[in-house]
């Protein structure tokens, strides 16, 4: 069996007034929010990472770059889904991803299981495909200090089987 292996990582500072997504589900209620070209969906961006690295075919940058004006306050969902797709092109499918997130706020644990329901169905893949955790700087570093969201994912791809 063929598989591979990525991993992706992404830090986004963060902002007052600013829309806070995280793992494609919305946090209204957090004064803060991830600065970005697109939505700065910082988890998102570093599972698209591993995907992509996974499949040998450059970083996210290389395929929705911050210098495109089409990109301009985009959903990352659809990088994501575009990044399956490109997966699917190639023969490859999810075998599964973990994914850390590391920021104050929001807290994450209430809304996880619709973060990972959300980055499933994204990928058409089973919910069990994706994990999603959390934790805190603890007063450490510009997480800690509640300045970013950093986020870290790892991909495990798997070449179809022809039948």
């Amino acid at each position: 069996m063929d598989f591979r292996i990525g991993q992706g990582w992404d830090r986004h500072p963060l902002a007052a007034g600013r829309p806070c997504v995280l793992g494609g589900v919305s946090f209204p209620d957090c004064p803060v929010g991830p600065v970005g070209h697109s939505d700065g969906d910082a988890l998102v961006h570093a599972l698209v990472d591993a995907l992509l690295g996974a499949g040998g075919m450059g970083d996210i940058g290389s395929h929705f770059p911050d210098t495109d004006p089409r990109w301009a306050g985009a959903d990352s969902l659809d990088f994501l889904r575009a990044a399956g797709n490109l997966l699917r092109g190639k023969g490859y499918k999810l075998g599964n991803a973990d994914c850390t997130l590391i920021t104050e706020q929001p807290r994450i644990q209430p809304r996880r299981h619709e973060m990972v329901h959300a980055l499933a169905a994204a990928l058409q893949v089973p919910a069990d495909h994706i994990s999603v955790k959390a934790t805190r700087g603890e007063g450490l570093g510009p997480e800690g200090r509640g300045e970013c969201v950093t986020a870290l994912a790892v991909a495990l791809i798997l070449k179809e089987e022809k039948e």
